[in-house]
């Protein structure tokens, strides 16, 4: 899939010395002016929009991860060279990991937030009080807690293991008995055969098939607009049409964060019905006997028509003492040797079906 940036969003990060939140760009906590660590993570905001000013959208989408100072641990922006407060090579410094998926983005409509102070109401946009200054706490839904695991269920883990073992003890069997090979003695008692060919006509045939799979002498009578296959990209020569995922954040590092989709098009090509002269199978010649000169059939044939694939198939039927035994097989010499009443050796599976003959001699 392809990523789709639709807009930035500011970020927020909140101090651990007295949990207040502050501006994802700002360098030092608002209320009690401790210096962001390197490893605070950013936030989503507790109302989530994107920038709408032009100059802050050009800064956000050039904007790389900032870099913590390794002598004062001053944040600093990414394509500083000295740190801001005490000078030092920022070569020493550590970047801010980014890239990571904060989570979905949700924009949603205006919400007050009560200032735990002083009681006075605020817009969701203020960190903090706009009326005594202190810092207002996050409404944002927390994650779910995880469910609590479930209770083993012993009698259902007992009724599967046995239902399994069952299963498994069935297929042993099966298997067992089809690899199992006994050899008897049997008689010829009678014996079949059918022969056919298929009967092919030169002429126009109706087909359907994507339009660029249509040969070229073909007529084409009609076609319509059907999905074929999705990708990354448009296709600027098919009908395309985007699908895309719900938007989330990608932290940049930098106190803002990417809001992006995952996309990807569908595309529709033309599938057509058309008309093409081919060779085509109309009809099928049969013959059949109960001896041991099978023929082949010889269909009456005009000038736009020709013989298609041969097909044959041979039963023979073997009495024993005990059983009569049916084997069924294409293989006309084999056949050739089964003469009424004469002996063959079997090999006989579990279930009784033949799996080889052999005359005895």
């Amino acid at each position: 899939m392809a990523k789709k940036t639709i807009g930035y969003m500011k970020l927020v990060w909140t101090c651990p010395a007295c949990q207040s939140r502050n501006p994802g760009d700002q360098k030092t906590c608002s209320n009690c002016g401790a210096p962001q660590p390197e490893d605070v993570q950013f936030e989503h905001p507790e109302r989530e929009e994107l920038i709408t000013d032009q100059e802050e959208i050009t800064k956000a989408k050039t904007s790389q991860a900032d870099i913590h100072c390794g002598f004062c641990g001053t944040r600093n922006p990414y394509n500083a060279s000295v740190c801001s407060q005490c000078g030092g090579d920022l070569k020493e410094g550590k970047q801010r990991a980014s890239g990571q998926v904060l989570g979905a983005f949700q924009p949603g409509a205006v919400k007050a937030i009560t200032c735990p102070t002083c009681g006075a109401p605020n817009p969701d946009t203020a960190l903090n009080c706009q009326q005594c200054g202190a810092g207002l706490p996050s409404k944002r839904i927390p994650a779910a807690p995880a469910a609590p695991p479930k209770k083993t269920n012993w009698v259902l883990i007992f009724i599967a293991a046995v239902i399994a073992l069952a299963i498994c003890g069935l297929a042993s069997w099966a298997i067992g008995k089809s690899m199992q090979r006994d050899s008897l003695t049997a008689s010829v008692q009678s014996i079949s055969w059918e022969r056919a060919i298929e009967i092919e006509q030169y002429g126009p045939v109706k087909r359907e098939d994507w339009k660029e799979n249509i040969p070229a002498e073909a007529v084409i009578a009609q076609c319509t607009q059907k999905f074929h296959h999705t990708q990354p990209q448009p296709d600027p020569n098919a009908q395309s049409e985007e699908v895309c995922g719900t938007p989330y954040t990608i932290d940049k590092g930098s106190g803002v964060a990417e809001v992006v989709q995952d996309c990807e098009y569908r595309i529709y090509l033309d599938f057509c019905q058309y008309t093409v002269n081919e060779w085509s199978v109309i009809d099928t010649a049969v013959l059949r006997g109960n001896d041991l000169n099978p023929q082949w059939p010889q269909p009456a044939l005009t000038q736009n028509q020709r013989p298609g694939q041969r097909q044959e198939q041979y039963l023979i039927i073997f009495s024993s003492d005990k059983n009569e035994y049916l084997y069924r097989t294409d293989n006309s010499a084999l056949f050739s040797q089964a003469v009424i009443g004469s002996q063959w050796k079997l090999t006989i599976d579990g279930f009784g079906n033949v799996v080889t003959i052999e005359p005895v001699n």
